[in-house]
């Protein structure tokens, strides 16, 4: 069975997604946090400076789970495993989330997304 192989493109297309996720979403949430805090300093209130920089952490934490989704998802491949006679092809859909650019085998044209007329 190699319906990784031959679903390399959407894999791969889903990868580039996670890689641009990973980065444009930790900056904004950073970005805006930092705003919210600054803001919260110029009016000199200490109570809305607390709750800020409360929200500012959990912003902060949620950035860096985010940006770690790829290592996330290569962990959750890797404790599932695969069956010895897929593992290859299992892989491939592995590599194609996790490294779009660099491990994703798209070489098989065939794919089930293909018109074969």
């Amino acid at each position: 069975m190699e319906f990784c192989y031959k679903t390399a493109k959407v894999w791969q297309i889903v990868g580039y997604a996670i890689m641009i996720i990973k980065i444009i979403v930790p900056l904004v949430l950073i970005i805006l946090g930092m705003i919210d805090f600054f803001k919260a300093i110029m009016d000199s209130d200490a109570k809305a400076m607390s709750k800020t920089a409360s929200s500012l952490l959990k912003k902060f934490i949620i950035a860096i789970v985010i940006f770690f989704i790829p290592t996330i998802i290569n962990v959750f491949f890797n404790f599932i495993g695969g069956f010895s006679e897929v593992q290859d092809d299992y892989l491939n859909c592995v590599d194609c989330l996790t490294s779009p650019n660099d491990k994703c085998d798209t070489s098989h044209n065939e794919g089930i997304f293909t018109n074969k007329d």
